[in-house]
């Protein structure tokens, strides 16, 4: 038989790609746009790059945001990293920022690594230690919330206990109309941290100002450092922020991330690079407007007061241990209180509690506050002391910025109140408007906002050992939107802004600022209306 010559191989190469292209031509539009919309991320991307028509095709698809999140508790890094960014990367996805939160079992400069060669070197990614992970699993599709620890399982009737330290989620988000960059907060060793703080502020209002043209984003995830204070960083930002700019994120972990300077991108870790804290800023792009990406928050609170107030008589900064000794008096009374006495009036109090609970005094700071050379304001605010101890000087405490004549009241760790708490969540949750083709949104009009996606940042010590049954931190959020990607992590101090409250004051008075809580829960929801028709 005689062989095709090469001319003829050719010309029916040509045919056949000839055809296909035909083929490809002749495919409905919608249905061209609906396979497309099927791909994964990857073969997506090289969709994207076969004609103009195809890119435009693409462009709609990815018309509005997207958040995508996996969690994975796979011993090996490698292994895990690969389920959770195959899970993120399923779907159709051009990734602006990401962010993955890990045990300590794994690295973070290699899992820095691992994620950037997956995603790419041009975005912010940051890579933290949390005390647990929340997602929805990788492999089996169930949501988990994981804290690190003793884990007791059983096999042929025996228990045994297995202590689990690996695994991350992660969190992946395409938000067109935002710019997102990685700010961090520098802090020489052995310096004074307010001009430092005033530094980072300006360097957010700096970025701001360049990509919106407004010197104020409109949300930031903040990460703050294992040995961190960040009472004054949130003090100093809720007074240079607008009350429409949203702050969430964890007090304490060490982390690696990725931010770019100028054109180079740079990797930096919190524990090399005196960095203090990592914000993850997230700016309106001046350039760019495809409706209008909005941040929700809600907070759900788990400690209750306990006692009269007091107000602080002596006080002694340890800066050192990061502590602070202090004596008392009731309010009203003239008696001055060490620590082993007014520890045994909260006691007693308590006494009718089956567990002890972790006790706490939020202190009512009356202060002046200013960043760079601005006239200092006047500002109240509360904050969280963790009780470490008390004897028959003096009552001890966690942090510092305590003076004499400031107030404060003792407050416990209480899972009624929380779950109280979780019902007022879960209706603030309710009441952004859904998708118009969701199932719950009732009514009609093409500009309902849609929530895309979520974020949960919860205290360790809440979670299954505080509520009795898993997942209890997450439902509000999974039962008002059922399907949409959420990820989070338990903190070691949970980070809120904006968010008032009433602790310590009498009736009637003025709400002050609290942005940092302890036994709480934080809910960031991302929603998005498209434009209106006249823009």
């Amino acid at each position: 038989m005689e062989k095709p010559s090469s001319s003829r191989k050719s010309s029916t190469k040509v045919k056949a790609s000839s055809d296909v292209n035909t083929s490809l031509s002749m495919l409905n539009e919608d249905l061209l746009q609906n396979i497309l919309a099927r791909l994964p991320a990857l073969p997506f991307a090289s969709a994207a790059c076969v004609s103009k028509a195809w890119n435009s095709l693409c462009n709609r698809i990815l018309s509005r945001p997207k958040l995508s999140s996996a969690l994975s508790i796979n011993p090996s890094l490698p292994d895990a990293v690969n389920e959770v960014v195959q899970r993120v990367l399923s779907e159709p996805i051009r990734p602006h920022f990401a962010i993955a939160n890990t045990g300590t079992g794994f690295c973070t400069s290699r899992t820095l690594q691992l994620i950037r060669k997956s995603l790419g070197s041009n975005i912010p990614v940051i890579v933290t230690v949390a005390n647990g992970i929340i997602g929805r699993d990788a492999v089996t599709d169930e949501f988990k919330e994981v804290k690190w620890g003793a884990l007791f399982s059983g096999f042929g009737g025996e228990a045994y206990a297995k202590f689990i330290n690996e695994g991350l989620v992660l969190t992946v988000g395409y938000l067109p109309g935002l710019k997102v960059e990685a700010v961090p907060l520098r802090r020489p060793p052995k310096s004074s941290q307010a001009p430092w703080v005033d530094n980072f502020i300006k360097d957010i209002k700096e970025y701001s100002a360049i990509v919106s043209g407004r010197p104020f984003p409109v949300g930031i995830i903040l990460f703050g450092e294992e040995n961190s204070d960040m009472k004054l960083v949130l003090e100093k930002l809720d007074y240079a922020m607008p009350m429409d700019t949203i702050v969430v994120g964890d007090e304490r972990g060490s982390f690696d991330f990725v931010h770019k300077s100028g054109n180079d991108s740079r990797i930096i870790c919190s524990k090399k690079g005196n960095v203090e804290a990592v914000a993850l800023v997230f700016a309106q792009d001046r350039d760019r407007s495809l409706g209008t990406i909005r941040f929700h928050v809600a907070l759900s609170n788990g400690v209750s007061t306990v006692g009269p107030r007091y107000k602080a008589a002596s006080v002694r900064p340890n800066t050192i241990d990061g502590a602070t000794w202090l004596t008392a008096r009731r309010e009203g009374q003239q008696e001055l209180l060490d620590g082993q006495s007014i520890l045994l009036d909260i006691n007693n109090l308590l006494d009718n509690h089956i567990e002890s609970p972790d006790l706490y005094i939020g202190v009512i700071k009356h202060r002046k506050f200013s960043t760079g050379a601005e006239k200092p304001m006047p500002r109240t605010c509360v904050a969280y002391h963790g009780i470490v101890g008390g004897d028959e000087e003096y009552l001890y405490v966690d942090g510092i910025g305590i003076k004499t004549g400031d107030f404060f009241q003792f407050y416990y760790s209480d899972p009624n109140t929380a779950l109280s708490s979780l019902t007022k969540v879960h209706d603030a949750l309710k009441s952004i408007t859904l998708e118009r083709d969701s199932k719950s949104f009732k009514g009609n009009g093409d500009n309902a906002a849609n929530v895309f996606g979520g974020l949960i940042f919860a205290c360790y010590g809440r979670g299954e050992s505080f509520f009795g049954r898993h997942n209890v931190d997450s439902s509000p959020f999974l039962e008002n939107f059922p399907g949409v990607p959420v990820s989070g992590i338990f903190c070691g101090g949970e980070m809120v802004r904006p968010c008032t409250t009433v602790i310590g004051q009498c009736e009637g008075a003025s709400p002050v600022s609290c942005c940092l809580h302890v036994y709480s829960t934080v809910y960031l929801a991302m929603s998005y209306t498209p434009p209106s028709v006249e823009d």
